[in-house]
């Protein structure tokens, strides 16, 4: 065997072992996860899905508080079921898709309430606008395949989704919830 194959050989096998090292790696299947944004028009409660996002998460249960999360929201991607509504939310009125294509949460601390529950601190940033934000996380594990489960409320002024004329909470609710699912798989 040359050099260059035990070269190659020890680069695959760090390739492979560095995940291990870094802490648990968790890959998201974005056909069973989810995110939605229930919300208030007119007083009836509607449901908006987000089709993409992106997670990248470090998580071991046994060390929560080195846990590391960030969510890419694509918000090109939301559909509430009728293509001249989602064009609409996708406007610079609402979400200005084209000016701030993607909302963004990134942890900053994470700690475990209860058994399978934790709180999840950090910064969601939506249209420009960044707050802090605590959500509530439920996870359950199923051999090597681990879901979370959350809800977090909002308020969509906040974050100027919906100016001008819909600045008015009595046509579309200041209020929205988002709810997600995410499941991993990891080591």
């Amino acid at each position: 065997m040359t050099c260059l194959s035990h070269l190659r050989r020890g680069a695959l096998a760090l390739a492979l072992l560095l995940p291990a090292l870094a802490g648990a790696q968790n890959t998201l299947d974005l056909q069973k996860s989810s995110i939605v944004a229930g919300f208030k028009q007119m007083g009836v409660p509607l449901d908006g899905k987000f089709k993409q996002f992106a997670l990248d998460m470090q998580f071991d249960p046994a060390k929560p508080a080195q846990t590391k999360v960030r969510i890419d929201v694509n918000m090109n991607s939301f559909d509430i079921g009728d293509e001249s509504y989602n064009k609409e939310v996708r406007s610079k009125t609402w979400f200005n898709a084209a000016g701030f294509p993607k909302a963004t949460f990134v942890s900053s601390a994470v700690r475990q309430t209860a058994p399978g529950r934790y709180l999840v601190d950090g910064q969601l940033s939506i249209k420009g606008a960044t707050s802090p934000v605590s959500i509530p996380v439920q996870m359950s594990q199923n051999a090597n395949v681990l879901t979370f489960d959350g809800t977090l409320p909002i308020k969509r002024l906040q974050f100027n989704i919906g100016e001008q004329e819909w600045k008015d909470t009595s046509l579309v609710a200041d209020e929205v919830t988002l709810k997600f699912r995410l499941v991993t798989t990891g080591k």
